[in-house]
């Protein structure tokens, strides 16, 4: 996928016979999704999005050239993209997943720890998921700004001051 993609949401497959979708907005303010459009599935096609109304984790929506159960079924699990241009420029201290995706992660003295592979959250803040050679399995570090103070871009680095332990 292109630097130019954010994944802004997913399909959780259909919601009734008419082919609408159940879908997952990952926008701070999630009924943004339906601002972005055009957007663009994992596939390369683009749609367009209406949002239907709230359902349980979630909208309900209807897509552009979606019109039965079947074609919405065939959707399900698919990513939603949308331009980076199209959405609102960030604050000095946040940041786009994709885009901690792939930087290194140093420590304070400046010994290399990893790199990041992901960015996870399961309710309680962001985690990085760090992987390095050193590390005998994956490291899940808080993305606060106790332990990660720096995060340079255009360095393509994170300065962390890791929990006591948590990289041994």
């Amino acid at each position: 996928m292109s630097d130019d993609l954010i994944c802004v949401g997913s399909i959780g497959g259909a919601f009734g016979v008419k082919g609408d979708v159940r879908i997952k907005s990952f926008c701070a303010q999630p009924s943004d999704i339906a601002d972005y459009n055009p957007l663009r599935l994992d596939d390369g096609r683009t749609l367009n999005l209406t949002l239907l109304g709230p359902v349980k984790n979630g909208y309900s929506a209807r897509l552009s050239n979606v019109s039965s159960k079947e074609d919405a079924d065939a959707l399900s699990g698919q990513k939603l993209f949308a331009h980076r241009n199209q959405l609102p420029d960030l604050p000095d201290d946040e940041y786009y997943h994709t885009d901690l995706e792939g930087l290194e992660v140093v420590d304070t003295g400046g010994v290399t720890l990893g790199r990041v592979k992901n960015v996870q959250n399961h309710g309680a803040g962001d985690l990085l998921e760090v992987h390095g050679p050193n590390l005998k399995t994956a490291v899940l570090l808080p993305f606060t700004l106790d332990a990660v103070p720096t995060v340079d871009l255009k360095a393509g680095r994170i300065i962390s001051d890791p929990p006591l332990g948590l990289f041994e």
